[in-house]
């Protein structure tokens, strides 16, 4: 029998989402409610009449894009088949075994996966209300901490931590940790915390930045993510990127995508006032449901009991919200914020399960 390596051996398969059946409408995945950009359809369609050709290794004008939208150093942006290739490489490139990657109590899942991969630790600072908590981050720092992983906004939990708090860790980090900053949801959050104050932390050598186009731009499929690094990491990652990791037609559509601002802004307004309007709902009956600042909401019931009672309710109308039994948190569901008509079903297969 061909075996694997033990480390591989011994890892748990990433959890995917149960999707349903043919008839479901899957609330699990936060995925946009809304398309992605007409203008970013169409480059994506257009783009394929060249799909005999490799796609461009340096993402070039993707790259300019991004620097144009964002004000930053073009040179300086990595993209990524959605950041989960650039989360990857970076831990394979920056810790191993023995070395310790540290995350918060509900951070991205994926990068406890990634550290079972080089044989690295994956340790989590405790979150106070759901929430990031830098002084609980700093008192887990050790010795053999290579990389600490902050997700603001924070997903499952949509909360959001300000800019200065990001700030104050990074400076009570060592200098020798790097900070990944995950801000997949940054979109809808953006007009509360001027983004360039995080930017500017990679001008220290010692801080990435993440970002993805999967959320508020509607390209979940075309697996498209980006990454502000200083040059000497930059310079790491490339030796371990695909260099045709992105396809001409996601290029082409994440370009056009990011270039459609006013659209891109719509979609986050529409899915804030849809997400308000169903947070006020849910804790009409008697959900906690923490502030989101993403394109979900973090439902927590009065039991596990409760919520399992709830997902079968919901299920029942086929309609699927994401259990967090995975996160240790029972008794929450995660939903994704969809169309007016479809929370309104949500709604009322939630008053029929907490009668």
């Amino acid at each position: 029998m061909i075996r694997p390596v033990p480390h591989i051996s011994a890892m748990a398969a990433y959890a995917l989402a149960d999707l349903g059946g043919q008839n479901t409408i899957s609330l699990a995945q936060n995925e946009s409610a809304f398309p992605a950009s007409p203008a970013a359809i169409k480059a994506g369609r257009d783009a394929m009449a060249d799909l005999q050709l490799y796609p461009d290794p340096e993402w070039s004008e993707l790259r300019t894009a991004i620097a144009d939208v964002h004000g930053i150093d073009p040179a300086r942006v990595l993209c990524g088949a959605g950041s989960m290739e650039l989360i990857g490489c970076l831990i394979r490139a920056y810790a191993g075994r023995g070395d310790r990657v540290l995350g918060t109590d509900y951070g991205y899942a994926f990068v406890d996966s990634a550290a079972a991969q080089v044989q690295a630790d994956y340790v989590k600072a405790r979150e106070v209300d759901l929430t990031v908590s830098v002084d609980d981050i700093i008192a887990a720092v050790t010795p053999e901490t290579r990389i600490v992983f902050v997700c603001n906004p924070g997903n499952p939990t949509g909360t959001l931590i300000p800019n200065s708090e990001i700030l104050r860790l990074r400076d009570e980090l060592p200098t020798d940790v790097l900070l990944v900053v995950d801000q997949a949801y940054a979109e809808f959050s953006d007009h509360i915390h001027d983004p360039a104050d995080i930017f500017a932390l990679t001008d220290r050598g010692d801080t990435v930045i993440m970002r993805t186009f999967s959320k508020a731009y509607g390209l979940a499929g075309a697996r498209a993510g980006w990454g502000y690094f200083p040059p000497e990491i930059a310079a790491e990652l490339r030796k371990l990127l695909n260099p045709n990791n992105i396809s001409i037609a996601s290029q082409a559509a994440a370009t056009a995508a990011i270039r459609d601002q006013a659209h891109m802004q719509n979609v986050v307004a529409r899915t804030t006032e849809f997400r308000e309007r169903f947070a006020v709902e849910c804790r009409a009956l008697g959900l906690i449901v923490p502030q989101s600042h993403t394109n979900f909401v973090l439902l927590r019931f009065a039991s596990t009991q409760d919520a399992q009672r709830a997902e079968a309710a919901l299920r029942a109308d086929d309609l699927l919200m994401r259990g967090m039994g995975g996160y240790g948190l029972t008794d929450c569901l995660r939903a994704t914020i969809c169309e007016t008509p479809i929370m309104d079903r949500c709604l009322t297969a939630l008053k029929g399960a907490l009668k």
